[in-house]
């Protein structure tokens, strides 16, 4: 055999092995891709997004779409191929697998960890819209989860209203922390709690809660990497009560990024007049009780997403922007907000017409 073809013949042969490596070993990386963006003012899969009663409500226009991202699961192992093309690929984002996964965490784990988060956003939404609008929401520290084989473990439940802990009335989640974490470890701390049962049927029967407990637990020592502290196994949440029904009907959607978005449809179906004045607003951002926008991943996913469906403008939490603007698609416009009136008085400028206003986002 000429050497010449020996030659290619060996090189074409070592070509064929490193794609078959490429395909079989795999790399620790997950894909990102830009996911659903739904008009929470329109319907989805047939019913309206946002469904409200015993209040009155608007017609509205326009679009005011919360976005997503797609990512690979937990248990998919990408191969090198696979992450070198998401790499070259412009409408995808390689990342590290922990990034999306951190501590080994399962899809199931992943999956509960989303369903928390986003009904989480729901209920923050409807605080943020209605105290916006000077609707009163009464609100109320619980239990929202107690740690397995931990101190509160059958003591505390999930849903029980903490009214004080060791006599001092508790009015936030970040008092509960506080006040434990004056004890030291093995010191008893006491617990004055409306029991969850009784709190569900108070708020079922329209009266307030007649029952309380004082429940004592003894603290333990934290396990975590930060500074060594009492702990009981418990994370606070809030919860509310609104003075009328407000669902939002999206499944298949987690984490708590759409927040922003629900406040704003909520918002809108509870006023006269169109917030967009007909325009194609999408947008991002957590949002918490107060009305504050937070930051959110996969930024550059979502302004693609909201891009490829049609937004004209994008409403970008501020700690986000910088991202956003390194990498802008043609045709949008990013609009930096960090509350919900700035997202609100955005709008206005949209449908006004005064886009010169507008706080866009810069890469500084």
């Amino acid at each position: 055999m000429p050497r010449r073809t020996a030659t290619m013949l060996a090189s074409t042969l070592m070509l064929i092995a490193l794609l078959c490596a490429g395909v079989f070993i795999p790399v620790p990386y997950a894909e990102m891709s830009p996911g659903p963006t739904v008009n929470t003012l329109g319907d989805h899969d047939g019913e309206p997004v946002l469904q409200i009663s015993g209040h009155k409500t608007y017609e509205t226009s326009g679009h005011l779409n919360m976005t997503t991202v797609r990512v690979t699961s937990a248990d998919y192992r990408m191969n090198l191929v696979e992450a070198v093309y998401g790499w070259l690929a412009h409408d995808n984002r390689v990342v590290p697998h922990d990034t999306l996964y951190p501590d080994g965490k399962t899809e199931e784990e992943a999956t509960q960890e989303n369903a928390e988060e986003f009904s989480q956003s729901q209920e923050s939404a409807k605080v943020a819209a209605l105290k916006e609008l000077d609707i009163p929401v009464k609100s109320w520290v619980v239990v929202s989860t107690v740690v397995k084989d931990s101190p509160a473990e059958g003591r505390l439940h999930a849903g029980d209203v903490i009214k004080a802990v060791d006599g001092k009335t508790v009015e936030e989640p970040g008092d509960v922390a506080d006040l434990v974490t004056e004890h030291k470890p093995g010191q008893d701390v006491v617990f004055t709690v409306v029991p969850a049962k009784e709190q569900a049927a108070a708020e079922k029967e329209n009266r307030t809660p007649t029952k309380t407990e004082d429940v004592t637990i003894t603290t333990a020592t934290s396990d975590d990497a930060g500074e060594k502290r009492a702990v009981v196994g418990i994370s606070a949440g809030t919860d509310h009560t609104f003075p009328f029904s407000i669902d939002i009907k999206l499944a298949d959607v987690g984490g708590p990024s759409a927040g922003l978005m629900f406040a704003l449809g909520i918002y809108d179906k509870l006023t006269p007049g169109s917030l967009t004045g007909g325009k194609f607003v999408a947008g991002t951002g957590t949002i918490d009780d107060a009305g504050k926008v937070g930051p959110i991943g996969g930024i550059g996913m979502k302004t693609l997403g909201a891009r490829s469906k049609g937004a004209q403008y994008f409403l970008t939490p501020a700690d986000n922007c910088a991202a956003a603007a390194a990498d802008i698609p043609e045709g949008l416009t990013l609009v930096k907000v960090d509350t919900i009136d700035d997202a609100l008085g955005a709008l206005k400028d949209i449908r006004s017409g005064r886009t010169g206003d507008l706080p866009k986002c810069t890469t500084k």
